[in-house]
């Protein structure tokens, strides 16, 4: 392709957030999101649907495999 659309890196405060993955033990939904450290609330980003999704939100937020948690 010669047009492709350029990558955007989004951003989320490193000092005040996490990534986390919550994953729903009843029906496995899994939401991909950021969790505030101090109150412990979860903005949800984006459904994770195949390990595809899940490698787009990574990219999307530069973040890597071993900083993401997994919420139940």
């Amino acid at each position: 392709m010669f047009f492709r659309k350029k990558q955007e890196i989004h951003s989320y405060d490193r000092e005040s957030q996490r990534p986390v993955i919550r994953a729903s033990i009843c029906t496995g939904e899994r939401t991909a999101g950021f969790q505030d450290i101090r109150t412990g609330k979860i903005t949800e980003v984006m459904l994770i649907r195949t390990p595809a999704d899940l490698e787009r939100f990574r990219q999307l937020y530069g973040i890597g495999a071993d900083e993401i948690r997994t919420e139940y």
